[in-house]
């Protein structure tokens, strides 16, 4: 039986079962969870200063682990500083780290006087612009997720991304994209753009006319903040894109609507009249109509002759598998009128938040100013993994395979609409990832939106892409880039039913 100061010490361990809890189903190494535990503990003050943590042997036996396991994560705490070796004493807190941490929450300074009143100090209120639904983001608790804007997980090519990625984590690589790079883009991504992204549109263009951005959003903004005044009168299609249309009525401009017919953007004389236009010519979002070579000629026209600038937004250009490939509006374009705006978002990954514009130089010198005020450049790291992807030939081979997949998924929504809302919509000609689905007489598409959800369906009402609050006729955007085809048509039978 040990002595009292022994079951004393022993008792006044922490208690490491409870304390570091490991999972095999988890998707990171039991290594890498004790780690983190272990990390968690240290700077949160739950292992003592003066007492040496379990041996690894104790330690593995207590967790269940491989001792290999707890001497690697010991090892590697070492290594950041964590613990520290005594001889013959075993592993121990390194307590200069952690002091050098706040004990507590500072004593606030506080008086009589009335906290801001925000409501007063708000110049503009963003939250308060019409937008697609918060339900958009949790679009993976759906059974039925029928969004487009997101992409499906299992396509995303794994092995290619991480080769990538192993490529920009080498030395030389870290060294050259570490450093801030101010207001500078990485080389390589630029070469791929001008090179690889932009010919398929019928673009060839100088690395000077390029800048990326964080996706086709940041672009737009940055847009807006440069060619957009207060009282200016700006074109934009409606239905259309509802963040481009928050961020230009952010420049508090005049937005003047633009119809949409199955030929895409109406060309008439209310664009004479707009300092900047905005269209989707190629994919119109959300009706997917493509605009006609005519129009394009004649917007270009009317462009040139009332002194209009053209901001194209090439949405889903590369999905195009239903159709005869059309080439960008700015392809056309003799008079730089046209300021490009396209992304990789659609095809590689909406988290990267990567996109680019293509305009004459003195502009994207312009614009490259303002975005080092903004965030002086997207990340490095990011930026260079992606390069190595289109440089590889990874990119043009993944657009082939989501251009195959969901090739399928249009074909069963088509089929799923033909047989239960056979007059609610026409398959898109051009391709992309989502359907125009008009809905009957007398509904509203945020009440169908609404009970759609409380049913596991995820879909989108189209209410919001009108500039009018209440449109006319009720439509729903309904997408299949994120559910699997076989899914397809019961999701819509659960649909029509809901609706009828």
């Amino acid at each position: 039986m040990g002595s009292e100061p022994d079951r004393k010490q022993k008792t006044s361990q922490p208690m490491w079962r409870q304390l570091i809890r490991l999972s095999s189903d988890r998707g990171d190494s039991l290594q890498s969870q004790l780690r983190r535990a272990l990390v968690t503990a240290i700077l949160d003050g739950h292992i003592p200063h003066h007492r040496p943590l379990p041996s690894s042997r104790e330690l593995a036996r207590q967790l269940g682990v491989a001792r290999n396991t707890v001497v690697h994560a010991y090892q590697h705490l070492m290594d950041e500083g964590y613990l520290l070796a005594e001889e013959r004493r075993g592993y121990f807190v390194n307590s200069e780290l952690v002091n050098s941490r706040l004990a507590r929450a500072p004593q606030p300074v506080t008086s009589d006087a009335e906290s801001p009143d925000w409501e007063k100090r708000f110049l503009t209120r963003p939250s308060k612009q019409r937008n697609l639904d918060s339900l958009l983001g949790r679009w993976r608790d759906y059974e039925f997720p029928f969004t487009a804007g997101q992409t499906d997980p299992a396509m995303f090519p794994i092995n290619e991304w991480r080769e990538c990625c192993r490529q920009s984590l080498a030395v030389q690589a870290i060294t050259n994209w570490m450093p801030d790079s101010v207001d500078n883009d990485d080389p390589l991504l630029l070469e791929q753009i001008q090179n690889r992204v932009l010919p398929p549109r019928g673009l060839w263009v100088s690395t000077d006319q390029v800048l990326v951005t964080m996706g086709a959003q940041n672009a737009l903004y940055i847009l807006a903040r440069l060619l957009i005044n207060e009282g200016d009168k700006v074109g934009f299609e409606n239905p259309g894109y509802p963040d481009a249309r928050n961020i230009f009525e952010l420049r508090n401009c005049e937005l003047i609507p633009l119809d949409v017919d199955e030929n895409g953007l109406v060309v008439d004389d209310r664009i004479n009249e707009c300092n900047v236009v905005f269209c989707t010519p190629s994919h119109q979002s959300p009706t997917t109509a493509t605009m006609s070579l005519e129009r394009r000629q004649e917007l270009l026209r009317r462009a040139s002759e009332h002194d209009i600038l053209i901001i194209e937004d090439d949405y889903e250009s590369e999905l195009n598998f239903a159709g005869t490939p059309t080439p960008a509006l700015k392809s056309l374009d003799g008079n730089d009128r046209v300021i490009y705006v396209g992304s990789l978002s659609k095809t590689l990954a909406p988290g990267l938040r990567l996109g680019y514009m293509v305009g004459p130089e003195e502009l994207i010198s312009e614009a490259r100013a303002l975005r080092r005020l903004m965030l002086r450049h997207p990340p490095s790291n990011n930026q260079n993994a992606v390069a190595h992807f289109l440089a590889l030939g990874h990119h043009d081979s993944l657009v082939h395979r989501i251009a195959s997949s969901y090739k399928q998924r249009w074909q069963a929504l088509d089929d799923a609409l033909t047989e239960f809302m056979p007059d609610s919509s026409r398959a898109p000609a051009f391709g992309g990832s989502a359907f125009w689905v008009q809905l009957p007489d007398g509904a509203d598409a945020d009440e169908v939106q609404q009970e759609a959800s409380e049913n596991g369906i995820l879909v989108v009402s189209g209410n919001p892409y009108y500039m009018d609050p209440v449109p006319d006729e009720a439509f729903l955007r309904i997408g299949f880039s994120s559910i699997p085809a076989a899914n397809i048509r019961a999701g819509i039978e659960k649909l029509a039913g809901l609706i009828k």
